[in-house]
């Protein structure tokens, strides 16, 4: 099947814009491939300090004949997510062992849940920790002494940082092991629904902490189809995880057998060996293309519109909103997994999943086919399903078929035409609106603006029953350079109550939502945010606001706005305290949320 001409026609467009940049990082990746494995440049006392606890690996590394993997792990055990990663390392220096090869712990990087956080002040960290990540892994890796790296992680800006490090560090080949999702509990729509019970004063916090607890039960990955289970997705269509390998349990014997595999091909892709692919030959423009083309056919988290923006930028890659708003025209929605449907990733895998979906884009001629992979040349090695043989990992072709129509459909027939994401533009600026979760007469809201300037005040004002009519729900200061820029999904609860009485209400915000968020039109990312001059930041009670997600337009309809004195609040609470201190920098110099809001790239 010949390619898509639209997708051919954006892929062009990111091309020619991201020409210089792309070519300055590629000259830079391959001087530093050049000067050949790089232990080899190491003085003895340099090597010394190296190998001084690796015991019998050490005469391996000093000859520096065999390849040493650097693992970088977000490993700790509060998270669930990425407590399965304690064992990891162990089981990858055997492996590596056993296969001629070694492997050292070359550093950890933080990883915080958003889960956590959510409606904390924790939260003002959260999106900045994305690139305390990218610079944790950097030092890791800066010790010089790897020949390839594997990378452990899992949740929302975890692997986006590890990818931007990975990119910075693209002579270095790299592969991504996944921990995989926790086995399904509580259904999420079950759990929604006594969270908007909560919200109403129907049930008192026993009944919530229950439902909670049964939702978020054991080791693994949340089952909601929110930002860490589309970190994993994109992984996969990006060719940096072997095929099939996203939405395996942990603590399984393929779990392990593909993390096993994965250290093997870690070394055997090294510039030591015959199969050298570095990840700067990966992350090029056909992989970030196929890496959106999976993002809107899965209907993923609106956080990755931010991450994967910044994660090219790390690769000389420069992608735009209209990119993604036009990628998604062009995508069908073939999934509907929770907050977009009644599944969890467990049954969106067992109705086929990714090896399914990638088979079908390929065939239809959505995705670029050539792409460079961990597994090898080609896209086509991931429309096939691992299985165990022996104990060993080989991979079949994917069934062609759909296991559950319900949940997963083929391109030909899909739950919608398009994908889940539309950029919003106009004079309120811009911004991007997830419809795949929204109902289609609910895409277009136009109503007088309530105007908040913390989420706390929109749940009082929702708790004492002040809003009555349709409204649009603004609430503003919520940017990086304002406040680090935190989920608000603690909104989606009150505002889903609103709905539910029959008021026309959505939310237009220079925030952000989390992945999880569904049925609420929410206009986020607004850019420039309030405290950047954004138009955002002169609304006023009553101003009329068209949030238009057909005709892809955020306005707000009351004259001369513009001419008014900016709103000037007071954010001093928001630079101290849970180390907000500390990031004082990171929110001075953040970038706009459409190039990322990135601080490293």
């Amino acid at each position: 099947m010949p390619l898509n001409p639209k997708i051919e026609d954006v892929t062009q467009r990111i091309i020619s814009r991201s020409a210089d940049a792309r070519g300055t990082y590629l000259s830079r990746m391959r001087q530093a491939a050049e000067e050949g494995p790089r232990r080899a440049h190491l003085s003895c006392g340099n090597q010394a300090h190296a190998y001084a606890a690796m015991a019998d690996d050490k005469g391996a590394l000093i000859a520096e004949k065999a390849p040493n993997i650097g693992i970088v792990t977000a490993y700790n055990d509060m998270l669930s997510a990425h407590q399965p990663f304690a064992t990891y390392p162990d089981l990858i220096k055997q492996v590596a062992r056993k296969n001629g090869g070694t492997a050292q712990v070359a550093g950890g990087v933080p990883a915080m849940c958003d889960g956590v956080t959510q409606g904390q002040v924790g939260m003002e960290l959260s999106l900045f920790s994305r690139d305390v990540i990218a610079l944790s892994a950097g030092v890791a890796l800066s010790h010089n002494t790897f020949d390839s790296a594997v990378y452990l992680g899992v949740c929302d800006k975890i692997v986006p940082g590890l990818i931007i490090a990975a990119a910075t560090f693209g002579y270095i080949p790299g592969i991504f092991l996944p921990a995989g999702p926790m086995q399904s509990g509580l259904p999420n729509d079950e759990k929604a629904k006594v969270r908007q019970q909560f919200a109403a004063g129907e049930v008192g916090r026993d009944k919530l902490m229950e439902a909670e607890m049964a939702s978020y039960h054991s080791a693994g990955t949340c089952t909601f189809y929110g930002t860490a289970n589309s970190n994993q997705m994109l992984m996969e269509f990006m060719g940096l995880h072997l095929p099939g390998a996203s939405f395996v349990n942990p603590g399984t014997e393929m779990r392990d057998a593909l993390t096993a595999y994965g250290t093997k091909r870690a070394l055997e892709i090294t510039a030591l060996g015959n199969d050298y692919t570095p990840v700067s030959d990966i992350l090029d423009e056909k992989t970030f293309v196929n890496g959106l083309v999976g993002l809107m056919a899965t209907g993923g988290s609106t956080n990755l519109v931010i991450h994967i923006i910044a994660m090219a930028r790390a690769a000389g890659v420069i992608l735009d909103l209209q990119d993604l708003a036009d990628i998604s025209d062009a995508t069908p929605l073939m999934a509907r997994v929770y907050p977009n449907g009644l599944a969890d990733v467990n049954h969106f895998h067992a109705a086929g999943g990714l090896t399914y979906m990638i088979g079908e884009l390929l065939d239809a001629g959505l995705l670029h086919p050539d792409t460079r992979t961990v597994m090898g040349d080609g896209l086509g090695l991931y429309a096939k399903d691992p299985k165990l043989k022996g104990g060993e990992v080989t991979w079949e072709d994917a069934p062609r078929e759909t296991q559950n129509d319900r949940i997963l459909r083929p391109a030909s027939d899909p739950f919608a035409k398009e994908g889940g994401l539309k950029q919003l533009q106009g004079n309120l600026g811009r911004g991007v609106i997830k419809v795949s979760a929204v109902a289609p007469e609910r895409h277009v809201i136009e109503a007088p603006a309530r105007v908040f300037e913390n989420q706390d005040q929109v749940k009082a004002a929702c708790k004492s029953g002040e809003i009555t009519s349709d409204t649009i729900i603004v609430v503003r200061f919520q940017g990086p350079k304002a406040n680090g820029m935190p989920e608000l999904h603690g909104l989606t609860p009150p505002l889903a109550n609103l709905q539910d009485k029959g008021l026309k209400v959505a939310l237009v915000t220079d925030g952000r939502m989390s992945g999880a968020s569904g049925k609420v039109p929410a206009a986020i990312h607004v850019s420039p945010e309030a405290v950047d001059g954004g138009l955002i930041g002169k609304l006023r009670d009553g101003d009329l606001v068209r949030l238009d997600a057909v005709q892809g337009t955020l306005e707000v309809l009351t004259p001369d706005v513009s001419a008014r004195a900016p709103a000037t609040p007071d954010l001093s609470d928001n630079g101290h305290g849970i180390g907000r201190e500390l990031f004082s920098i990171f929110r001075q110099t953040a970038g706009t949320a459409d190039t990322g809001a990135g601080v490293v790239v």
